[in-house]
């Protein structure tokens, strides 16, 4: 059916349709990266509201001095105990 050679054509279909595959799930993370789903991207968006977040928690009197700057600090993951 395939003639001489035929399975080396095969082989270089599958291949090609692995790399095709491969290329779609590639291009899907990094689409999903740039609108900001569970990227590096996404965590400074997050970390960025939620520093806002707490800046009018502060402002309002909700929380003190010490709360706000530890809370910014796990923010930010500097930790501090």
């Amino acid at each position: 059916m395939w003639g001489p050679g035929g399975w080396l054509w095969g082989l270089v279909m599958l291949v090609f349709w692995i790399l095709v595959l491969v290329g779609r799930g590639l291009l899907i993370v990094w689409a999903a990266r740039q609108l900001g789903y569970g990227g590096p991207a996404s965590i400074r968006g997050g970390a960025s509201r939620a520093l806002e977040i707490l800046q009018e928690r502060y402002a309002r009197g909700e929380i003190m001095r010490e709360q706000y700057e530890q809370m910014c600090r796990d923010i930010l993951g500097e930790g501090g105990g």
